[in-house]
């Protein structure tokens, strides 16, 4: 593995580091073969398919969440799709059942409305249910699939068995960004509430939020976990679906310094913009790490890194550097693979990253470019 050269990067530019990503895929493939559970890749996190030739190699296939991610996941990687949605529309059903293996219904209202037809068009479909096991630990109410009030999944309450004849499997996700004693008190609450209806299914997917390929993870209690459940439910195959696993530390987004201005501090504007482009450092709220870069006041020069839109608020936050930044440096935005990009936007008409693969031999490939037309077609 040659380390990614920042000279050969273009900016804007989100790079994935080819060698990092099968670090990954390398971790959550020893998950697999030691507890026999199957993972998937979901693509809300990481839809870079420039890369499911290798994503392939190594699990199960994907979980969408709806029509479009469903497409990319049987045309691109055509291993195992799995589709849940919140709600399904009538004029996608069909084509979503025939282009998924599994179809997991939000409710027991969608799944009496669309089961029957789903089922003509694909009758080999494998058809669940999303639950709520009413367990919380989701560490950012606006990230807590299980809040109170959620619109995502039944709640025993609402759970009618007389469904349990049209149900393979059952489906739960309650966790985000979190280690597996989160999962092990979900998991908990899950067989609390539902455990008396494993019996009559073939299937659970524990859903997504496991953060298996972060340092700190257990991956071996993860893997213990799984196993006693499975002998608990000998009859059950169980899926996890992360997607920021898949992409966690897996390359940066590159930016270049545009200008420098002051205003009772220095203010360094770039070529990217945390609206556009780095979004969840606004919504999480969370301080993107730069490379070389410190706290403010940690170092000689302290610079807020700054947007390139006419929005107020687009900053990045502030850091210190050992030198000064001059106009044509390189800012180089940490782990900006997962998530970022799927959410990235168009606002403002300012340039969009350009997607980048550094390949372990050294080589960089930029898979696509953005530009004008981009901007202009998706608003009309």
């Amino acid at each position: 593995m040659k380390p990614l050269d920042i000279s050969q990067v273009p900016t804007p530019c989100y790079v994935c580091e080819e060698a990092l990503l099968e670090r990954n895929l390398q971790i959550l493939d020893r998950v697999q073969q030691k507890s026999g559970a199957k993972i998937l890749l979901a693509l809300k996190g990481f839809a870079l398919w420039h890369t499911f030739d290798l994503v392939g190699r190594y699990l199960a296939g994907t979980s969408a969440s709806g029509l479009h991610e469903a497409r990319l996941g049987r045309e691109e990687m055509n291993k195992e799709v799995h589709t849940y949605s919140p709600a399904f529309k009538e004029e996608e059903i069909d084509e979503i059942a025939r282009i998924s293996d599994h179809l997991v219904f939000n409710s027991p209202g969608q799944l009496r409305r669309f089961r029957e037809r789903a089922k003509a068009a694909n009758p080999a479909l494998s058809v669940g249910l999303r639950v709520n096991p009413e367990f919380s630990s989701a560490p950012v109410p606006l990230y807590d699939p299980c809040a109170p009030y959620s619109r995502l999944g039944t709640i025993r309450k609402n759970f009618d068995p007389a469904i349990l004849p049209y149900l393979d499997g059952l489906h739960f996700h309650a966790l985000c960004e979190q280690n597996v004693d989160a999962l092990e008190g979900v998991l908990g609450a899950f067989e609390d509430r539902f455990g008396a209806f494993l019996k009559d299914v073939k299937w659970v997917n524990f859903g997504g939020g496991h953060h298996i390929t972060r340092e700190d993870y257990d991956v071996e209690r993860l893997i213990e976990v799984i196993r006693a459940f499975k002998a608990r439910h000998r009859h059950l195959t169980v899926y996890l679906e992360p997607g920021e696993a898949v992409g966690w530390q897996t390359g940066p987004l590159v930016a270049s310094v545009l200008d420098i201005v002051h205003n009772g501090i220095d203010i360094a504007i770039l070529d990217v913009s945390a609206e556009a482009h780095m979004p969840d450092t606004l919504a999480m709220p969370y301080r993107a790490e730069v490379r070389g870069a410190g706290e403010a006041g940690e170092k000689p020069h302290t610079y807020r890194l700054a947007g390139n839109t006419c929005l107020a608020g687009d900053i990045m936050g502030d850091y210190s550097f050992d030198s000064p930044l001059k106009v044509g440096d390189k800012i180089v935005f940490e782990d900006q693979i997962h998530y970022t990009m799927v959410k990235s936007t168009t606002f403002n008409g300012v340039q969009h990253p350009a997607i980048a693969i550094w390949r372990k031999e050294g080589r960089l490939d930029v898979v696509r470019r953005f530009g004008y037309e981009d901007f202009k077609n998706r608003l009309g």
